[in-house]
């Protein structure tokens, strides 16, 4: 019986054996066998099928770490999926798998800053150039790509400022020039949109955010199709990324309520959104909210809800009262990271965007990064209200 994603990561993995609803935490260095005909036997088998779980040395994995990749592989729809210790592991891992000196990037704008900093400047001593395009000009995208474009990296929506991209158009481009493609799908997660299966050779995802869902455990996967397969297992075998099991045993508990918790965190930013669009001091709201426009319609393409994350453009010649704004918040923690259960705020300055092109700001604008969590929604929206009023 075909099993919706909702049934499936609530009955998937669990460990009969020990009579367990969850796996157990298998934690190993040394991988035990009984003699040496066992680990050519387990070596072999490896080498037929790398997604099997038959490990020599702990950094390969244990049954913990395999379990949750299975479950993320049926999620993603994909081939395989590498586990690494942040979400910004697997963002390495998928650069430099395919890339090689010589070769160009073209990579979102609104990227995510760190990996502008592993594109921008990090890949320049081997040769590597990274160009970053505009995400609401598809055309801009098709103007770059030049015979040493290797790979097109997307964070879609982008980040800070939320840009949604016609995926499809993007992913047709590259097959057409026969150009790697890759995805930071940590806002969306394969719960909202598999961008495998609308083509994409690489799917990120920050498992320290939604799939955790708690705040205290720190993750990444990578998915991958066939076509880039044997590049990534290369990279992975000499890169050293392994997640640790009980940091997986954390992720796959989180992953049993995902589909619960995204709803709600939909619900309750749907609703702070519409009640920050009527504010005066809010010039902007970067979320999938105002029907007609251009941005909600690229989500509603594609994607089958929302998650809690949003941006806010405020106008005023006082930068310290937006700060004061922030600052008053009761309600909202304030620190880096976001997918948790707990609402956050953060004042985005000018070194958290980074060296945008396509992102202009006026000097009297400022942007906010605000992570709606499962609180009540009127709570929420009391405490934005009265923390408005610093504003000047």
């Amino acid at each position: 019986m075909k099993k919706s994603l909702r049934t499936f990561i609530k009955h998937t993995a669990k460990d009969f054996h020990n009579q367990s609803v969850n796996p157990p935490v298998v934690r190993a260095s040394t991988i035990i066998f009984k003699n040496l005909n066992e680990i050519e036997k387990t070596q072999k088998r490896y080498l037929k099928d790398p997604r099997s779980g038959n490990f020599d040395y702990g950094r390969q994995g244990t049954s913990t770490t395999h379990a949750l990749q299975r479950i993320l592989q049926e999620m993603e729809e994909c081939y395989k999926v590498y586990l690494t210790p942040t979400g910004f592991g697997s963002i390495f891992l998928a650069v430099l798998s395919v890339i090689e000196p010589g070769d160009e990037i073209l990579v979102t704008d609104s990227v995510y800053s760190p990996t502008r900093l592993l594109t921008q400047s990090y890949l320049k001593k081997f040769n590597i150039k990274s160009i970053f395009y505009d995400p609401k000009n598809i055309n801009d995208l098709k103007n770059k790509i030049t015979k040493k474009t290797k790979l097109i990296l997307v964070e879609n929506p982008g980040s800070n400022t939320f840009e949604f991209q016609d995926l499809r158009k993007i992913v047709s481009l590259a097959k057409k020039n026969k150009i790697y493609t890759a995805i930071d799908n940590t806002w969306g997660t394969p719960y909202l949109i598999k961008p495998m299966k609308l083509g994409f050779d690489m799917c990120i995802v920050s498992a320290t955010k939604y799939y955790s869902g708690h705040s205290d455990v720190m993750g990444g996967s990578l998915a991958v199709n066939k076509r880039v397969f044997k590049l990534v297992e290369a990279t992975n075998r000499v890169s050293g990324l392994r997640m640790s099991p009980d940091d997986a045993y954390l992720i796959l508990r989180g992953i049993r309520t995902l589909d619960v918790r995204m709803d709600k965190h939909h619900i309750n930013a749907l609703q702070v959104s519409n009640f920050l669009s009527k504010q005066k001091k809010v010039l902007s709201v970067f979320y999938p909210y105002k029907k007609g426009s251009k941005n909600y319609q690229m989500w509603k393409k594609y994607y089958s809800g929302a998650s809690g994350l949003m941006g806010l453009k405020i106008k005023s010649k006082n930068k310290n009262s937006v700060k004061a704004f922030v600052n008053s918040l009761k309600l909202f923690g304030y620190g880096y990271s976001w997918g948790g259960f707990e609402s956050l705020a953060l004042y985005q300055d000018v070194k958290q965007l980074g060296a945008r092109t396509f992102t202009k700001l006026n000097k009297d604008e400022h942007i906010i990064r605000l992570h709606i969590g499962l609180e009540d929604p009127i709570d929420i929206i009391n405490d934005l209200k009265q923390a408005l009023k610093k504003i000047k």
